[in-house]
């Protein structure tokens, strides 16, 4: 192999120079095996930020990313996954993946936890007593064939690469960098043995991405990613301006999700699930047209068949099926208070970040990755964006323990000084899917 030098490389960058494949490879190699220092890779992450990554360049770093560890594949085409890009109240993974499955794909998910605003479905899936999201690669692969779900945390063994550098992106303001976030979303997604993926890019408060065109270029990225690797994707834009469904927390958006399996779920969580699992039925090979596989997502889900999944996945990884059977049975805190409205008209718009650092309050949250999480907690909507309201109406509910009567004091604060704006005038209700992009 040629011989490369670190400080040649980070000035090429620095010098908008594009690298080679072999390159990129080198730098990966050496972050792995320690041969190079994490300030030299920092200062490689920063360049890389400021002169971008063209194409090939993305094509290249996550190439190396997804050789860094273990690498899957599935016999067929039908595995297919879906990424979100995180925000408040989605939940949406626990119902189109259990649709998807029981259309014919297969669903290789590893999840991560939340951290700052947004929550993990990770977290969210351990308020059901004694489900494992801790299983070897071995286990993933044999769930997977024998199940066609399955649901795992990050683990060590797929893209550790991605590993190290995200935490060096997240403490040196590198993060929104869109071929970063390209390769570090699509080295994991290659590894894992999907052969498709399913973007839901979220847009708004409550997102990474605040603006559509941003949304669109990183769609784009890694739409193009994902044809250089022979694999299918679409990205559909989506709104995260305010919470998507009605309950934002752990065991609550476990009990939402358990009440969009059983058809009785708010109508913006199950638009979103449906046409995220129906364009998985599609790439995944298993309908020839969207329209046939939305039908089909529809139809699993009206019969029930996409609520058992859930429950064998459940199963299948040691977790208590009673509680998704009786949702009652889930830890959920026992002190309700209700923040109502000051006053007559419409739901103008909710500053949606906002709502998930309300939610660390009460400890449904993190500030720092070893925050221990109180997954009982959270907050139920009762009126979203659109709604008409009048002065002493419920706008939102909060779940909570008996000690944290401060701490509901100042949400409560906090919501209506700056949380939700009322209009005098009418408002109308948004779209929950902006666009989709292939």
């Amino acid at each position: 192999m040629a011989h490369y030098s670190m400080y040649e490389i980070i000035d090429k960058k620095k010098n908008g120079e594009v690298l080679t494949k072999e390159e990129m490879r080198w730098v990966i190699d050496s972050l792995m095996n320690k041969t190079i220092h994490d300030y030299q890779m920092t200062a490689f992450l920063m360049a890389s930020f400021i002169k971008g990554l063209n194409v090939e360049e993305t094509a290249y770093l996550t190439d190396a990313m997804l050789y860094s560890g273990k690498t899957l594949s599935f016999e067929g085409t039908n595995v297919v996954d879906k990424h979100s890009t995180g925000g408040i109240g989605d939940k949406a993974s626990f119902i189109l993946a259990p649709i998807a499955s029981a259309c014919g794909v297969k669903v290789p998910m590893i999840a991560g936890r939340g951290l700052g605003f947004t929550g993990g479905t990770v977290d969210k899936v351990e308020s059901i007593p004694g489900f494992k999201t801790s299983i070897d690669l071995n286990e993933f692969q044999k769930l997977l064939n024998k199940n066609n779900l399955v649901l795992i945390g990050q683990t060590e063994e797929i893209a550790p690469a991605d590993k190290i550098i995200y935490g060096l992106r997240d403490v040196t303001a590198t993060i929104d960098s869109i071929p970063l976030i390209t390769a570090s979303i699509m080295s994991k997604k290659l590894a894992e043995g999907a052969n498709g993926v399913v973007m839901d890019i979220k847009v708004g408060s409550g997102a990474f991405m605040r603006k559509k065109a941003d949304a669109r270029k990183l769609a784009k990225s890694i739409i193009r990613t994902a044809k250089r690797f022979d694999k299918k994707s679409i990205a559909l834009l989506t709104n995260m301006d305010q919470p998507l469904g009605n309950f934002v927390g752990n065991a609550l958006e476990i009990k939402e999700s358990v009440m969009t399996l059983k058809n009785e779920g708010p109508k913006d969580l199950t638009e979103l699930s449906l046409a995220l699992a129906a364009h998985m039925i599609h790439i995944g090979g298993a309908e020839k047209t969207y329209n046939k596989a939305l039908k089909r997502a529809k139809e699993a889900l009206k019969s029930g068949a996409a609520y058992k999944e859930f429950e064998k996945l459940i199963a299948a990884q040691g977790g208590d099926v009673s509680v998704i059977k009786d949702t009652n049975k889930l830890n959920i805190a026992s002190e309700i208070t209700e923040i109502k409205a000051p006053k007559d008209g419409y739901i103008k718009s909710f500053q949606n970040d906002e709502i998930g650092l309300l939610l660390i309050e009460i400890g449904g949250g993190r500030k720092t990755k070893t925050d221990k999480l109180d997954l009982s907690t959270g907050f139920e909507f009762f009126k979203k964006v659109g709604d008409k309201v009048k002065a002493g109406d419920t706008i939102m509910q909060v779940y909570h323990n008996k000690n944290q009567v401060e701490q509901v004091k100042y949400i409560e604060e906090k919501f209506l000084s700056e949380v939700v704006k009322i209009s005098s005038k009418k408002i109308e209700k948004p779209a929950t899917i902006y666009e989709i992009v292939e």
